[in-house]
Formats: structure tokens, C-alpha cells, sequence
């Protein structure tokens, strides 16, 4: 999605919003919350992971170490938007909220 040119307008409405996203590994059912709140949005922080696979998160860099083809398994979904000019605490609460909702942190990927 990230380098496909048939994306490029969903790319345009990705880098202008910020979010709570969830990558869910689509073999292992374990899912990871983040959330997308720097100067390129969503995009930016998915962007991240095409380039890596981890996007710096030490859970999925582990998981990476272990299965090289992890990241191949990945499906990427937007839990909630927020604008440009939504109050950082908000997006934090939000992070929290869907982390404590879908107990990622006792039973995926999310380790604080």
C-alpha cells in the first residue's frame, strides 16, 4: 500500500491524519496497538514497518528475529482517526484504552 500507485490518494488521507491503528499477525493471532501521531500521520508510522518490518517496536523486532516472514503475515486497521490538531493526551488515552480493550500488553505484542 505504501509504494502502489493505485494507493496514492489513500497515502493523501493517511499522511493527513493521525490514529490508533492495530497490525494483527494473521498465523500467530497475537496483535500489537500503536498509534500514529507524528508530523506524516498514519502513513508515516506505516511506512515505518514496510521498511523494516518492526517499525522500531521491540516486540516485533523480537518477533522478526525469530520468523524473518513475520511481517509478510501482517493486516494493518485503523482503530480510530484523530485530526491534525487533536491534544496529545487524547491519542495517548485512546492507545490506552484499546490496549486495556484487546489485552495486548498480557496477550500480544504490546509490551508497555
Amino acid at each position: 500500500m505504501v509504494a502502489e500507485t493505485r494507493y496514492a490518494g489513500w497515502r493523501t488521507a493517511l499522511q493527513a491524519v493521525r490514529g490508533i491503528y492495530l497490525i494483527a499477525d494473521e498465523t500467530e493471532g497475537q496483535c500489537y496497538v500503536g498509534k500514529a501521531d507524528g508530523e506524516r500521520g498514519v502513513l508515516g508510522r506505516w511506512e515505518a514497518y514496510a521498511r523494516d518490518g518492526h517499525g522500531g517496536n521491540a516486540a516485533l523486532r523480537d518477533a522478526l528475529a525469530l520468523d524473518p516472514a513475520q511481517p509478510s503475515r501482517y493486516t494493518f486497521s485503523l482503530l480510530r482517526v484523530f485530526g491534525s490538531n487533536t491534544p496529545q493526551a487524547e491519542i495517548d488515552a485512546a492507545e490506552k484504552h484499546y490496549k486495556d480493550a484487546l489485552m495486548t500488553r498480557r496477550f500480544g505484542l504490546n509490551r508497555n
